[in-house]
């Protein structure tokens, strides 16, 4: 029945955004399986609100996935309600992730819990046969990770932000409101009478992206006007364009710099510094390095052994890695 006053001539314009992006993400189903991964925010609501709509009309059996960090008093009661209001929207499975954070980690608690996230949502993706996971990940979002990457100095893989697709382990894992305002997906649940939850972590000055979130994004909107959001997602797409041609030719690069068990110095020396850096950075993940904690001093330190060879001493890497150069290669120990 729709509101008082208003033409009964479709859905709000913010839910009819929500379900085209969905559309777009998603394609034909062939009666596959999609997984929502939903916190109960207002993004992931939004999202899920829409995949339940638009999925099965485009031959796609919808399901949620909701991961319970317990870092919060009453997590696993909020986990619950989210996974019983997705039943009732008909969304199956309806599924409650809990998983185990390490105060100690060292990557520290933002990336901990995000690593822990993820690996539980590709659990149950595996575990349920899903050919795509859809994360609610917004403009806003995108517009966030672009300016901590600048802030880390991170290079250009590192500002291209987050995939709007990637494949991991045989299921596609879909931002499909990646080019969506935050604004938009609030809009759409109230229209929709939902009610996300206001997830205190968000708005906590100990996280690096609440205090970005909160202060530093609207300080650049007052300073250089609305635009500035989308316009540091359009660079992230840009970048993201680039890396990803600059990537494919440093897999043929990697393999042609291969001896043995280590990397050829000459081989490396030979390349241009873009492509080298992306070698030395994809042996280091090989070695074992955790890729939350290697940052650039490593490969740049890495790339030293290389380029600025002075017989100097191993270079320590994440995980307890250790590098030297020995008769004409880089190799681990």
């Amino acid at each position: 029945m729709g509101r008082p006053g208003r033409p009964l001539t479709g859905p709000h314009p913010s839910v009819a955004q929500t379900r085209t992006a969905v559309r777009r993400a998603l394609g034909p189903g062939e009666n596959r399986l999609a997984l929502v991964a939903c916190s109960g925010g207002a993004d992931s609501l939004a999202l899920a609100a829409a995949a339940a709509f638009a999925g099965p009309r485009l031959g796609w059996r919808i399901g949620l996935v909701t991961v319970d960090h317990n870092l919060q008093a009453g997590s696993a009661e909020r986990a619950a309600a989210v996974a019983a209001w997705a039943a009732d929207a008909g969304l199956t499975p309806a599924i409650v992730a809990p998983v185990t954070i390490d105060p100690a980690d060292p990557v520290g608690p933002e990336a901990a819990a995000r690593h822990a996230r993820y690996e539980a949502l590709l659990q149950q993706s595996e575990e349920y046969a899903a050919a795509a996971l859809l994360l609610g990940h917004t403009l806003d979002d995108q517009a966030e990770t672009v300016l901590l990457a600048l802030a880390r100095g991170a290079g250009p893989r590192g500002l291209a932000g987050m995939p709007a697709r990637r494949e991991v382990d045989g299921v596609a894992v879909l931002r499909p409101m990646l080019g969506v305002r935050r604004t938009t997906l609030r809009e759409a649940c109230a229209e929709q009478g939902l009610t996300p939850w206001e997830d205190p972590h968000n708005s906590d000055d100990r996280y690096a992206r609440a205090r970005v979130r909160s202060s530093a994004l609207p300080a650049l909107v007052t300073a250089l006007g609305p635009g500035v959001v989308g316009n540091l997602a359009q660079t992230a797409a840009q970048l993201a364009a680039d890396a990803s041609y600059l990537d494919g030719l440093a897999a043929t690069a990697y393999a042609e710099c291969r001896s043995g068990s280590g990397l050829s110095v000459d081989a490396l020396r030979a390349l241009p510094d873009a492509l080298r850096g992306r070698v030395l950075h994809t042996w280091a993940l090989e070695l074992g390095a955790p890729g939350a904690a290697l940052g650039h001093r490593h490969v740049a330190a890495l790339d030293a052994l290389v380029t600025a060879w002075h017989g100097q001493g191993p270079t320590a890497l994440p995980g307890g890695i250790e590098v030297h150069r020995e008769d004409g290669r880089l190799l681990s120990r």
